[in-house]
C-alpha cells in the first residue's frame, strides 16, 4: 500500500481546502494510506475527512521575540525530518501559499510535487520580482514536479520559471457529483422564487480577485430597466460589509442578498436559475465543476478555463458591462445546456494523472 502525504494550512471552508478533502478521500477509498499534515487541525471539513485519514499538525512558532521563534522552529524542522524524512512514497504541498507545507512536502518524500491554484502572475498583478520571491520562499526547484489545476496557471509559472518546463504538469480537482447532487437536496428556508429570474454567486468576498463590485453595479443597470430578478451571494470575507455598504447606498437591498457562509451551498445553487462569476482571475473554478453536475448555467469572465463554459453557460468580458450583457440576456432569453458533463468520466481521467505521478 503506497503512503501518500498532502501538507496544507487547515481544512476551513474555501476552494482549495475543499479540492484537498476530495482528493484524500478518493485516493484513501482506493486503498492508499493517506496522511495529512495541517498547520493547524481545525476546519469546517474536518468532518467530510474519511475517518482513517491521518492527521498530524506541524504548526510553526509566530512568536515576535525572533530568536525564540527560530530557535523553536529550528527544533520543529529538526523533529520532523528526524521523524518522517523520506517516509511516503509521495507527498505533496497542497496549499501553495504555506510555507510551512512546501517544507513538509519536501521532506517528507523524495518524489515530491507543489500544488498550484491559481495564475500567480495575474494574481502578483504581473509583478515577476514578487512571484519570483513567492516561489523562491517555497523552494520551488527542489521539487519533483509542479502541480497546476488550470493550463492558464502553468503558463504564466513558465514565463517566469521557463526553465521548470520538464516538471510541470496539469491536474485539475476532483469532483465529488454523488455528494454535491444529494447535498444540493437538504432543505433549507428560502424557496425558489418562480416570479424572478435569480442569479447565485458562491465564494470569498474579496474585491482584488473576485470583483463582485462588477454584479452589483450590473444589477444597478438592471434594476434601473425594470428587470425582474434577484442575486443571492453565499460566502463571506475581507470586503463583505464594504459591498453590504455599497448595496445599501445603491439601494439594491431588495435584489442582492446576502446569506453568509455556508458550508453546504448547494440547494442555494438548486433554489436559482443561474451561478454568476465575476472575478479578474481564478484556479481552475471548483464553481465551474459545481454548476456543471447541478446542471446550471453559469455566467463567468474569462477566467482560467472559461472555454469549458461554452455549451454550458455564458462567457461575459471582465467588466462590469460585461456582466450586465450576460445577465441581461439570460433575464431574456434564458440558457439551455446543450453539453453534459460526465463526472465520472472527468474524475477517472484526473486519477490516471495523479497515479502516473505516484
Amino acid at each position: 500500500m503506497k503512503k501518500i502525504l498532502f501538507a496544507a494550512y487547515s481544512l476551513d471552508l474555501g476552494g482549495i481546502e475543499k479540492a484537498l478533502v476530495t482528493l484524500a478521500n478518493t485516493l484513501q477509498e482506493k486503498e492508499y494510506d493517506v496522511t495529512i499534515v495541517l498547520e493547524q487541525i481545525k476546519g469546517v471539513f474536518l468532518d467530510d475527512l474519511n475517518k482513517n485519514i491521518k492527521l498530524i499538525e506541524y504548526r510553526p512558532s509566530k512568536t515576535k521575540n525572533i530568536l525564540k521563534r527560530k530557535i523553536a522552529n529550528l527544533l520543529k524542522r529538526i523533529k520532523f525530518v528526524m521523524k518522517y524524512r523520506n517516509k511516503f512514497d509521495f507527498s505533496a504541498c497542497f496549499a501553495t501559499y504555506s510555507n510551512s507545507s512546501a517544507f513538509v512536502a519536501r521532506k517528507a518524500s523524495k518524489n515530491n510535487c507543489l500544488w498550484g491554484h491559481a495564475d500567480y502572475l495575474t494574481l502578483f498583478e504581473n509583478n515577476v520580482e514578487d512571484m519570483k520571491k513567492f516561489f523562491e520562499e517555497k523552494k520551488y526547484n527542489k521539487f519533483k514536479h509542479i502541480v497546476f489545476v488550470s493550463k492558464e496557471g502553468q503558463e504564466s509559472f513558465l514565463k517566469v520559471f521557463p526553465e521548470m518546463k520538464n516538471r510541470t504538469i496539469i491536474c485539475n480537482n476532483l469532483i465529488d457529483s454523488k455528494k454535491i447532487t444529494q447535498m444540493s437536496k437538504e432543505k433549507i428556508d428560502i424557496d425558489k422564487d418562480s416570479e424572478k429570474v435569480t442569479f447565485v454567486n458562491v465564494g470569498r468576498h474579496e474585491e482584488k480577485q473576485k470583483k463582485l463590485t462588477r454584479i452589483i453595479m450590473a444589477a444597478k443597470k438592471l434594476k434601473e430597466k425594470n428587470y425582474n430578478f434577484k442575486i443571492f451571494f453565499v460566502g463571506d470575507g475581507p470586503d463583505t460589509e464594504r459591498y453590504k455598504e455599497l448595496v445599501k447606498n445603491e439601494k439594491l437591498e431588495d435584489v442582492i442578498i446576502f446569506l453568509g457562509k455556508k458550508k453546504n451551498p448547494y440547494p442555494y445553487y438548486k433554489i436559482s436559475d443561474c451561478v454568476i462569476l465575476s472575478s479578474d482571475y481564478e484556479g481552475y473554478p471548483v464553481v465551474f465543476l459545481e454548476s456543471f453536475v447541478l446542471e446550471k448555467p453559469i455566467i463567468t469572465t474569462k477566467v482560467s478555463d472559461y472555454e469549458e463554459v461554452e455549451g454550458r453557460g455564458l462567457i461575459a468580458e471582465k467588466s462590469e458591462d460585461g456582466i450586465y450583457e450576460k445577465m441581461k440576456i439570460f433575464i431574456e432569453n434564458g440558457f439551455k445546456i446543450e453539453k453534459k458533463f460526465d463526472a465520472d468520466l472527468y474524475n477517472e481521467n484526473i486519477i490516471k494523472t495523479i497515479e502516473r505521478l505516484f
